[in-house]
């Protein structure tokens, strides 16, 4: 017989202070990135410049394409931390979505949208 998970910490306003304060950061991240994304759409579409054989360096796609992975990115970024916050709402925040076992906290410190528990996350785990 296996013991029962024991019951996650409790979230604290600090943790949910932890996370709106990192959704802040993220989301005035996502609009430079957008700035410079909207930048460099114009600059293609007002230049008629074959950058793509410039010998000065990096072409206005390729800026253009790392900023849209970097938007992708915070994107996905906003999504785990609004997931974190519901969590929180919901009670269940600090308790690892795969054992059940509480999340240590040095890891939500470190990462506060971890879904999982260290153990749980190791590559070894998810063979």
């Amino acid at each position: 017989m296996t013991d029962p998970a024991p019951d996650p910490p409790r979230a604290t306003a600090g943790d949910a202070g932890a996370l709106r304060a990192e959704r802040t950061a993220v989301l005035a991240r996502l609009a430079r990135l957008r700035e410079e994304h909207a930048a460099f759409v114009a600059a293609s579409r007002d230049s008629n410049a074959d950058d793509e054989h410039d010998p000065e360096g990096a072409t206005i796609a390729f800026e253009r394409a790392q900023v849209e992975t970097l938007l992708r990115e915070g994107e996905e970024r906003l999504r785990d931390i609004d997931a974190a916050l519901a969590r929180v709402t919901r009670g269940e925040y600090g308790a690892c979505a795969v054992c059940g076992r509480p999340i240590d906290p040095a890891r939500l410190a470190v990462r506060p949208s971890a879904t999982t528990c260290v153990p749980c996350a190791s590559p070894s785990r998810r063979r």
